[in-house]
């Protein structure tokens, strides 16, 4: 498969179309999936995750012909982005539903933080999502459609040397509450703030690895008392995605973590 794969226009259905990005893994993957089986068409997104995107369309497009595609894209680059959003509706005809999934987090201490990790967290976290937005404004208000932004609950309850991850998830909250106003009533644009769902991998972020000692810190403020699944996380997409009187809000997916207060149990 190339890396901008066009479906035959012939093949078309009246399916909804939705993109996701950063979803060729981890929770992204799992957000294109559950849409899939919903019934949607899906544009995976990916950076540099080739081989995972071709993969997982591969297995959706055997589920149902000609119902997954994937794009390449670094969106912190301006030309690329660009590039990007006028080749989305290419692929199905349409555009439903944007999901804004991809995002940098790793810490930035006071004092060592860079000019170069600002862009780079603030140019995944808020400026690509505004961006795809008010690139496929026209196409999602002719459907009817939305976007949902994967905030953070740090967006509200700072990180402790995420300063700049923190501002960034903050500014998306903003975002989402201003262009469900400016957008509407024609497109309804919510977010979701995940708690603690996956633990960071050290392959794909510049976090130190977590100790046992702290993954059990993190349950203890948690009054489920348990990791949220990927699940979770896509099953609420889906929701969104598919109530129509629901715009403006951030739905907390944390096991409740973000009441504040440790975990009694």
């Amino acid at each position: 498969m190339s890396e901008t794969p066009v479906i035959n226009q012939v093949s078309q259905t009246n399916a909804k179309v939705a993109l996701v990005t950063g979803s060729a893994k981890r929770l992204g993957r799992e957000i294109i999936r559950t849409l899939h089986q919903a019934g949607f068409r899906v544009i995976v997104h990916c950076r540099q995750s080739t081989a995972d995107a071709a993969q997982l369309c591969q297995q959706l497009n055997a589920l149902r012909p000609d119902s997954a595609c994937w794009l390449k894209a670094d969106l912190n680059d301006d030309i690329a982005l660009a590039e990007f959003a006028a080749k989305v509706p290419q692929q199905f005809g349409r555009l439903d539903v944007l999901v804004n999934n991809a995002s940098s987090f790793y810490p930035t201490p006071v004092g060592s933080a860079t000019l170069t990790q600002w862009d780079d967290l603030f140019g995944s976290n808020v400026k690509a999502p505004f961006f795809l937005t008010q690139a496929f404004a026209a196409e999602l208000s002719k459907q009817k459609g939305c976007v949902i932004n994967l905030v953070d609950i740090h967006a509200e309850k700072p990180l402790a040397e995420h300063s700049v991850y923190c501002m960034a998830k903050a500014a998306l909250v903003m975002m989402t509450k201003a262009l469900a106003r400016d957008l509407a009533p024609t497109i309804r644009v919510n977010g979701i703030a995940p708690g603690a769902i996956l633990w960071p991998s050290a392959h794909t972020t510049a976090m130190p690895t977590l100790t046992e000692q702290d993954k059990t810190g993190i349950l203890a403020q948690i009054p489920l008392g348990h990791l949220g699944q990927p699940t979770d996380i896509a099953q609420t997409v889906l929701f969104l995605a598919t109530s129509p009187y629901i715009t403006g809000q951030i739905l907390a997916v944390d096991g409740g973590r973000s009441l504040g207060g440790a975990n009694k149990a």
